[in-house]
């Protein structure tokens, strides 16, 4: 998903030697999401990354699924989670499916005894409340309300949480994330009518290389179980990399919203793309301006996907009894619209103050049981007034 980029020192050609002043070899290490056949980045350890010392025994973090089959809309209230120290345990698995875990997570502490390692899925992190800094082997990234956090799966990384105030939206995927191809040029370039463009992705910065030997502790997620795996040497140990694999930082603050005289249909809000779902941002944006526009959006059919809406912050106009942190599960089957009064309420209205997330996948998600500990039961029926 991400453009070339380089930091540290890397030898002049890739694949040849590069050595340390004391006439040692640095340890090259490619890094790819999908073996050799799409984008990656190379990595100049100072150690082999390989050297494992010891293992944990690994133990089961897979979702517990307490619905798989369903026809009605449901409601979730995010900020029920309870907040927890550690961060992966923090983690708390609401809807699933094959392609996506949507994850709500509320942790107190960094992440400063252990390093994470999400070998199955991307992990695609909405900070909602909190910020700090997430360092992995390219550098870091400062994070704040707001951000997304791009991380590649496999990538190994820390969390520095500045409060222990923090809320955290969180999307895997099992399959790449990337840029919707239509805001793409042929070469990978994001086109004029993008709602985002480069300069609002941000990279890596201050690559700091670590080296110390002694006990290093990743925590390694891979089809449902999560391996403690321990190292020899410090896995921050890199000089310097370059490629187009890397984690990166965009702001829902800068996604520019695309309007029009009458009502746009949600792909205008698309800001990421993946293999059978995407994700939309819902940011603050001019109404449409036809004289008879009605602002509200038109009542649609879910027939051949669910439509999740993670509530941030604002007016929702189309809603009502929005909380902060609530989820929205409008599967695929039945239509969805506006709550009643919604639609001759928003007549007149210029602008919207909205501030969400949507996830909207094309084959069914799940309920855990994690999902039904936070129900609000009542929105079912909430449009039979």
């Amino acid at each position: 998903m991400a453009h070339y980029y380089a930091l540290g020192s890397i030898p002049q050609k890739r694949h040849t030697q590069f050595r340390k002043p004391n006439g040692e070899l640095y340890s090259e290490q490619l890094f790819s999401t999908e073996g050799f056949s799409s984008d990656y980045s190379l990595l100049y350890h100072l150690y082999p990354p390989t050297a494992i010392i010891s293992c944990d025994e690994p133990y089961n973090v897979a979702p517990e699924i307490a619905e798989d089959k369903m026809l009605k809309h449901r409601c979730f209230e995010g900020f029920q989670v309870a907040p927890v120290a550690d961060y992966l345990q923090s983690r708390t698995p609401v809807l699933v499916n094959n392609d996506v875990h949507v994850v709500l997570a509320a942790p107190q502490k960094s992440t400063t005894d252990y390093f994470v390692k999400n070998a199955d899925a991307d992990e695609l992190i909405f900070v909602h409340e909190g910020e700090g800094r997430l360092l992995t082997q390219y550098g870091e990234l400062c994070f704040a309300y707001g951000d997304y956090l791009h991380i590649p799966r496999g990538t190994i990384y820390q969390i520095q949480f500045a409060t222990e105030a923090n809320r955290l939206f969180i999307v895997e995927s099992f399959s790449p994330i990337i840029y919707p191809k239509r805001y793409l040029s042929k070469y990978g370039q994001l086109l004029e009518h993008s709602p985002f463009c480069e300069r609002d992705i941000r990279k890596p910065e201050n690559l700091q290389t670590i080296d110390a030997k002694g006990d290093f502790l990743i925590k390694a997620k891979k089809n449902g179980n999560m391996y403690g795996l321990h190292y020899a040497t410090h896995p921050f140990d890199v000089v310097g990399w370059d490629g187009c694999c890397y984690p990166t930082a965009f702001s829902i603050h800068n996604f520019e919203p695309i309007t029009g005289r009458v009502h746009q249909p949600p792909p205008v809000h698309q800001t990421f793309d993946a293999h059978n779902f995407v994700v939309c941002s819902f940011v603050p944006r001019l109404y449409d301006y036809h004289p008879q526009a009605i602002p509200a959006p038109y009542n649609h059919s879910n027939i051949d996907s669910d439509e999740l809406l993670y509530y941030v912050d604002g007016d929702f106009m189309s809603r009502k009894n929005v909380t902060r942190g609530m989820i929205t599960l409008h599967p695929g089957g039945i239509p969805h619209g506006p709550h009643p009064g919604a639609v001759e309420k928003s007549i007149g209205k210029t602008e919207t103050k909205e501030l969400a997330v949507m996830v909207d996948t094309f084959h069914p998600l799940k309920l855990t049981k994690q999902a039904l500990a936070i129900e609000n039961p009542q929105y079912t029926m909430s449009w039979a007034e």
